[in-house]
């Protein structure tokens, strides 16, 4: 069974983005980069909600055509034009571009059969599709990337509504730009320790 993990990066108080959706806090050099590639590319597909799969969709197709994005850019346009992805919108009109494919609600039953198909773990990423999943208690594993940042106020990581649940620290790694990974999954029979 593969398992929906939640990839994000978050400000020391915990923020996912600042006000206007502001993301320029982010700390992405190039060995991040490499390590946001190495992740991503063993990942059986990408859950994304509209705002995220607009701006990725705005970039990435054709991200490698400018030498300027040369190294871990260019190669993570490859990575995304490539890997399947499911694009959680109400109103979004059509995602049939890029490997993608629209889904209008986020239905646990439809989930599970996700998480049941052959294939890489399922990589969710958006503020607001993973407070969705987060309320319906859907994430197994966690890739909590957290920047040496405070932003002061946001959209924070974790929604107060969200579903409590019990997890397992499975490692840890830290960057030389200072940003530090944190890596939970759930207890249990699904845990897959030390897995990426």
């Amino acid at each position: 069974m593969r398992r929906v993990t939640l990839m994000m990066s978050v400000s020391l108080d915990g923020f996912v983005e600042g006000p206007g959706r502001d993301i320029g806090w982010h700390l992405v050099d190039d060995e991040l980069h490499r390590h946001f590639n190495d992740e991503l590319r063993a990942m059986g597909a990408f859950l994304t909600g509209r705002v995220t799969h607009e701006v990725m969709a705005a970039f990435w197709p054709t991200a490698d055509d400018d030498p300027a994005n040369a190294g871990p850019m260019a190669e993570f346009a490859g990575i995304w034009r490539s890997m399947p992805k499911y694009v959680y919108s109400r109103t979004l009109p059509r995602a049939d571009a890029w490997n993608s494919t629209l889904v209008r609600e986020v239905v646990p039953a439809e989930v599970a059969a996700l998480k049941a198909a052959p294939g890489g773990d399922l990589a969710l990423g958006g503020a607001d599709l993973a407070a969705s999943f987060l309320r319906h208690d859907l994430v197994d594993a966690y890739r909590i990337y957290v920047h040496p940042v405070r932003i002061g106020r946001g959209t924070p990581l974790f929604p107060p509504d969200a579903a409590a649940a019990a997890l397992r620290l499975e490692g840890t790694r830290s960057f030389g730009n200072g940003v530090v990974q944190l890596r939970y999954g759930r207890p249990g029979p699904d845990a897959r320790p030390g897995s990426a």
